[in-house]
């Protein structure tokens, strides 16, 4: 927003803060959007928190059940490609 009008608003008596529609529009931060808010030397940072926690493989793999021989690299990847195959089809 640099260079950008420079919006104002105010600090209600139980201390929230109503951002400018503007803001919001642009960053698509309907109600109930979560922000992280971190106090800077230039003044507070407001962050949108993501809707999940970031995950690592190590930490998933192995959650679903499957029975069966496991399934190579090659196989996964030809399942995918045939799966959007049909899906492109359909349309």
């Amino acid at each position: 927003m640099a260079g950008a009008e420079k919006l104002i608003t105010t600090v209600s008596t139980k201390g929230p803060v109503i951002l400018p529609s503007a803001i919001r529009k642009r960053r698509d931060w309907g109600a109930g959007t979560r922000l992280q808010v971190e106090d800077t030397p230039d003044g507070v940072l407001l962050k949108q928190v993501p809707a999940f926690t970031p995950t690592r493989p190590e930490d998933v793999v192995g959650l679903l059940p499957h029975r069966g021989k496991q399934k190579t690299l090659e196989e996964m990847n030809a399942s995918v490609l045939a799966e959007a195959r049909r899906r492109h089809a359909r349309n």
